[in-house]
This record gives C-alpha cells, structure tokens and sequence, in this order.
C-alpha cells in the first residue's frame, strides 16, 4: 500500500480536459491517477463516452469504457455553446496548470482556445492538442476512429501474425481488440504534458501536439526500421523464428528467446532433449534459419504441458513466458494481487468493481485512484470556486 504521508506525484497540480475521445480521456486518466485534479468539462447530455458499450450489469447504464477512463476525475458541465459555459470553461483555464483536449483546429479558433488565444489569456497554461492526426499539416483536419488509426500507423497491416497467421491463413487484417492506438496516443499525451510541466520552471507554458498515428507509429520501431532498409514485413512472415504463442493441453502461452541465457534456460526447460544439445545450435544464425524445425519441436513438447506448471518453471529458470490468462484469471492472479494493479471504486450504476489503477508504480508504490467515475456535473461548485480565485474580466462577465 502506499504511503499516506506521501503526497502524490502531480498533487497540486489541476488539469482541466475537453474529450470525446479515448485517446486524450486517457492523458487526464493517467494524471489524474499521478496526483492531478482533473476537471472533465461535460456538455448538458454528457461526455459521449458515457454511452459506448459495453455496458455494466446490473443495471446495464455505465458503460466500461468511461467507468475506467473517468475513474478520480470531476465532472463540470459547460455548454460551450453558450456565453455562460464558455465563461465557465475560462473560469476553469485561469486557474489550470495544463488543458488537455481533442478539439478540432476549427473548433479551437471558433471558441477562442487556439494556440495563440490560449497562450495570451492563460500564459502559465500548458496546451496538450490530442488530435487523429495531429494539428499540424496535411491531415489536420482529418478525422478518424480507432480501426482508421491501427491501420494508418502500420500495426494492422501485420496482424494476425504468428500461430494465428498460421491457423487462419485467409483472414484479412484485424484491428486489435479495443482502443489500442488510441490508448497510445494517451501515454505520449501524457508524457508531453509532464514534460512540458517541467519544462515550464524554466521557460514558461508550452503548447504540445500530439498526433495518435504517430504515437501508434512508435509500437511498430522495427518494421519501419526494416522498411528503410528496404525490408517490407507482412503478417505471414513477422513471427519470432521460433517461440512466440505455444498451445498447451489447458490453454496458450507466449514464449520469447531473444537472449542466448533464455535460449539455454529453454533447454534446461524442455529436459536438455539431444535435439537440443546439437552443437550447431549453439550459433544464434543456426538458430534463426532452423527456426521452423525448432518451433515443431517446441510446440509439439508444449501440447502436453500444463499452463501453470510450465509458466512457473519456465520464469524460475529465466526464461520469459506468460500464460494468456481470461479476464477473471488476472483479476485474481498472483502477480496483480502484489501489485495491487487493480481496486475497488464505486460505479454509478455499477456497484462496487475493482478497477485498474495505472500499469506503473511510483518510488516501488502502487497508484491509488481517488474515486469511481463521476457523476454527470457532479462537482459543478468547481467554477464557483475558481472565479473566486480568478478575477479576469472573462470571469467576472460570468459572476
């Protein structure tokens, strides 16, 4: 558990998001979970996240999605169709130190939160721009959903790869389950904004622009490492010469040798089989050209394996193994339990679920969330609040 007498990381640090999207709900997520206030701003009908399924028994109204990216954030409604939420909103901005956002370039200039009309009303404000395609350029004004985004930053073009390649042969390529690129997107969002915070003790507020093709680009280093050098990857053929997901008599596993020590720890693994113990296999490059002959031998040892038992002896001997586990079976594993990954918030509509917390500790801690999601406009009293504390023009109009 951590520390009580431990201030979080970003505590005292407000962070006020505008999203409709994944990619930037999970930025302020992710500060929010360091120690931030983060101010969801919310239309009168809510942020539209609230209604993607799917949806939570037993009532069947939170949806999961928000439930998670909402979790210790507060809820304000602005109607920034209005000459009150846009005060409201500004209210909010003065005493902000960082705005994270997915609006569109045309969005911005039309409510005066451009780059430029931010940086002359809130010069202590750090601006995260959290767009498809980013702000700047050619697809600016771009939109995109998820399938769009792990296609356009090359991911989709390479799945399925592997066993799954090899089993279904015919299948198109798939898109991840989920909202992978966007959650990319999010991470480097979030980055940039404590980099800029940072930056900001030594030379003021900076703007940051985050592109989520670009961000999803990154997970794929090596392929376009080897386009350069004129190397064209494709689903069939990227796999690990041998390893990767193995079949076992109770479900699957993920193996890696990518190290001579793990090679030798899979030895020890597989009972040092004379096939093993060739001489020739001792070459890296031996390897990686039989890797066809070595996998067959692999898989076939690993059919009649039990997950748990190989997993185990497996890790003990360093060898990277991990069993793909059903949703229920991570809840309840070993490793997330001393990690304290997940835990219980309350979820309107939902009761009491355990929740992920972060995929990181702070100083060896796990991060702790401060509530559930919010209730629509719950913590309306915000603005009252920061006018007090601000008394721009724009504030005062709004008194």
């Amino acid at each position: 558990m951590m520390d009580e007498a431990v201030a979080p990381l970003l505590a005292g640090v407000t962070v006020v998001e505008l999203s409709r999207g994944v990619a930037a709900g999970y930025a302020g997520r992710l500060l929010s979970t360091l120690g931030a206030e983060t101010v969801l701003i919310e239309p009168p009908d809510g942020n539209p996240l609230r209604l993607e399924p799917p949806f939570l028994p037993p009532a069947g109204e939170a949806s999961a999605l928000f439930a998670f990216l909402a979790a210790g954030k507060r809820s304000v409604i602005c109607d920034l169709e209005t000459a009150s939420g846009r005060a409201g909103l500004s209210a909010l901005l003065a005493t902000a130190d960082v705005f994270i956002h997915d609006l569109g370039t045309d969005e911005r200039a039309g409510l005066e939160l451009d780059e430029q009309s931010l940086r002359a009303r809130y010069p202590k404000l750090t601006d995260v721009s959290v767009l498809p395609f980013g702000a700047v350029g050619p697809k600016a004004g771009w939109q995109a959903e998820e399938i769009n985004l792990i296609h356009a930053s090359g991911e989709g073009f390479l799945l399925p790869n592997g066993l799954a390649a090899e089993l279904f042969p015919d299948r198109p390529p798939l898109k991840v389950y989920g909202h992978f690129a966007e959650y990319q997107g999010g991470v480097v969002a979030a980055l940039g904004a404590l980099s800029a915070l940072i930056g900001r003790e030594h030379g003021g507020a900076e703007s940051v622009d985050v592109s989520v093709q670009d961000a999803a680009l990154a997970v794929g280093a090596f392929a376009l490492q080897r386009f350069g050098d004129g190397s064209l990857e494709h689903r069939r053929t990227r796999s690990f010469k041998y390893g990767g997901v193995l079949e076992c008599a109770d479900g699957y596993v993920e193996l890696l040798t990518l190290e001579e020590r793990q090679w030798r720890g899979l030895v020890e693994l597989m009972g040092r089989p004379d096939w093993m113990l060739d001489p020739a296999l001792a070459d890296q490059l031996e390897r990686s050209r039989r890797g066809a002959e070595i996998n067959r031998a692999v898989r076939a040892w690993a059919r009649e394996q039990q997950t748990a038992d190989i997993v185990a002896r497996a890790q003990a001997l360093g060898v990277p193994m991990a069993k793909y586990a059903s949703p229920a079976e991570v809840l309840s594993g070993t490793h997330e339990r001393a990690r304290e990954l997940f835990q219980p918030v309350k979820i309107p509509g939902g009761g009491s679920l355990p929740v992920l917390s972060a995929p990181l500790h702070v100083d060896g801690a796990a991060l702790r969330l401060k509530a559930g999601p919010p209730r629509l406009g719950e913590h309306q009293h915000l603005i009252t609040t920061s006018r007090h504390r601000d008394r721009s023009p724009i504030a005062a109009e709004a008194s």
